[in-house]
């Protein structure tokens, strides 16, 4: 009887969280992320990629309070905002990108594209198996920060092949792991 019971609370915890998820208005969609005005000035960079295919370099950040909060081997607090902010490489007459002293391309300046990974409770209800990815939505902006119409189905199907027991989060995850 015992483990019917336990059964019965939980079907009941989940359809009270997906009615307060109903009443709060939440839909799916990359509509549901702002790009704060100030992250440039207050997220934490903790990661610079440099991509040879594309001969851009990513700029990785991490919103200050879930740089705090995330603990190793713990799913990522609810509230990461990751932005991933795209430059272009500085190019020589070749065509190949131009390298610093520590090897790394040169960047140009300005943005020329993010993406944007958000977490937030309740979040991802709605999606099908084949599409959800925790409670993350994704969503991408032009350099200049407005919203981009491009699809972020691409952005799923990345993050939900390759790193469901990472909670999703390429980069942040790893860094967390592995800080001091």
């Amino acid at each position: 009887m015992q483990p019917i019971r336990s059964v019965l609370a939980a079907a009941v915890v989940l359809a009270l969280a997906g009615v307060a998820i109903a009443q709060t208005g939440y839909t799916p969609g990359p509509h549901n992320i702002t790009l704060p005005s100030d992250w440039q000035q207050r997220f934490i960079r903790y990661a610079t990629v440099d991509n040879a295919s594309r001969k851009i370099i990513r700029h990785i950040y991490v919103n200050p309070e879930a740089f705090a909060a995330a603990r190793p081997g713990q799913p990522l607090p609810d509230g990461t905002l990751i932005i991933m902010a795209d430059t272009r490489a500085r190019l020589g007459a070749d065509g190949a990108p131009l390298l610093d002293q520590q090897g790394r391309f040169i960047p140009e300046p300005g943005w020329i594209a993010m993406g944007v990974q958000e977490k937030r409770a309740g979040w991802g209800v709605g999606y099908g198996p084949e599409k959800r990815n925790g409670e993350w939505e994704y969503a991408r902006f032009n350099g200049d920060g407005t919203r981009s119409t491009a699809s972020v189905e691409a952005c799923f199907t990345c993050h939900l092949q390759t790193r469901a027991r990472e909670d999703f989060a390429f980069n942040f995850w790893d860094y967390v792991q592995t800080r001091k």
